[in-house]
């Protein structure tokens, strides 16, 4: 070999010697690409769960991450008139990379870079704040708390403390992942590397009538029992529409001052209010399910408007049909078809006046610009497609209609037609 070299001529030998290195560069990055941090054993999927769930606990997570978002590339906002408004400003609608801390006692931030300014989640053990600086908007969720008449709460709290610790076995892990494989796909436990952590991942698909959802993704650290990815597929690309992926992670306990978040004193501020027990009360008909003929008569004696019931809608049969609530109002859901690719209808009043109660697409409108509208039979309707499913939303005759469904537009239009 060596004569052989000492034979070739230098413009010869410099080729070859690129060659080698340009080959030596390109499975590197090939190396990279694929990965190559540690990978854990192979082990069925209720073993690795198991493991998971026994893990010791962490004194706190500190993660950078990557947030993948597609949802809305289908609805081609920014062709619309209005641009799309502050849809291309919110990291959390275009995807931005960011950082994400977990205290031990189960605080939580999230930051999302953006350079109109960051988004913050932030969750405090009672209150989830959300911060949006491209528009200076703070919106506070917080969850109701089960009271009853203060049992219910004891005996959820004793029951919490004396199976805190108690972690399921292989055989009973086993059994939930039969019973779920009866509806869905189940992948095994698939080792592999996640932010340079060993990890294993399993795939949720469904097995029948999934209508757009092509299935779900999630690695957690095969060593620490932590998330390190989460991922939703649609059946239109082999990319996932919405994926939150960790990319650096370290352990340890997290300062406290990293959860001090105080937003600015000329925020707009919105409290989200959870539906409290008296809206429910108001509306009898919200907790009667009718789903034969004959009774929706009763359906229809709650609302001030005549329904629009037809038995089937774009080749889908009527499930079911009760009542339901929309701002506090009487209104009616009908079901149609089976499964995530079935159809969901809402019926209600529209304002008096004429003017349309804010639904949830027009509400999505004020905050995403103005929605594409689609030609109905008497009435223009607001359309949002998206990878994972279509919203319509019109108005006709005093009856605000709202579709949605895991369905494509042109599906949600033929429905829409046949009422």
């Amino acid at each position: 070999m060596s004569n052989f070299l000492r034979r070739l001529p230098l413009s010869r030998l410099l080729l070859l010697c690129a060659t080698v290195v340009a080959v030596g560069i390109g499975a590197t990055a090939l190396a990279v690409a694929l990965g190559t941090g540690p990978v854990p054993p192979a082990k069925p999927l209720a073993q690795a769960v198991h493991d998971a769930l026994a893990a010791p606990p962490v004194e706190g997570v500190s993660a950078r991450i990557q947030l993948t978002d597609h949802l809305l590339e289908g609805a081609n906002l920014a062709s619309q008139p209005g641009g799309g408004g502050e849809a291309a400003a919110s990291p959390l609608l275009t995807g931005a990379s960011g950082r994400l801390w977990i205290s031990s006692d189960g605080r939580v931030r999230l930051e999302l870079q953006a350079e109109q300014g960051d988004t913050q989640i932030l969750y405090d053990g009672h209150t989830i704040s959300l911060y949006d600086a491209a528009t200076n908007s703070l919106y506070r969720y917080t969850p109701p708390q089960d009271s009853g008449e203060g049992g219910e709460d004891k005996r959820a709290s004793g029951e919490r403390q004396g199976t805190e610790h108690q972690i399921p076995t292989v055989a009973e892990i086993q059994e939930a992942i039969v019973h779920v494989m009866r509806h869905a796909n189940l992948s095994g436990a698939t080792p592999t590397d996640v932010a340079g952590q060993p990890a294993y991942a399993v795939r949720i698909s469904p097995s029948h009538n999934g209508g757009l959802i092509g299935g779900a993704e999630l690695a957690w650290d095969a060593d620490h029992g932590v998330p390190l990815r989460l991922a939703v597929y649609s059946t239109q690309s082999s990319s996932p529409v919405l994926e939150l992926s960790a990319t650096e992670v370290s352990y340890g306990s997290v300062p406290s001052s990293v959860f001090d978040f105080t937003p600015p004193a000329d925020a707009k501020v919105t409290e989200i209010e959870p539906p409290s027990a008296h809206t429910h009360a108001r509306g009898g008909a919200s907790k009667q399910a009718v789903v034969h003929e004959q009774g929706l008569a009763a359906v229809q004696a709650a609302v001030p408007f005549t329904l629009d019931v037809p038995t089937t809608l774009a080749g889908m049969t009527r499930n079911e049909v009760r009542g339901a609530q929309v701002n506090g109002h009487a209104a009616v859901l009908i079901t149609y078809g089976e499964g995530l690719g079935g159809i969901a209808v809402i019926e209600s009043a529209a304002k008096a006046g004429g003017e349309s109660a804010k639904q949830p697409a027009e509400a999505a409108s004020g905050f995403l610009g103005e929605l594409p509208k689609v030609a109905l039979p008497g009435a223009s309707a607001s359309e949002l497609p998206t990878p994972l499913g279509t919203l319509l939303s019109f108005q006709r005759a005093g009856v605000e209609y709202v579709l949605a469904g895991s369905v494509t537009p042109s599906t949600l239009q033929e429905a829409a037609k046949g009422l």
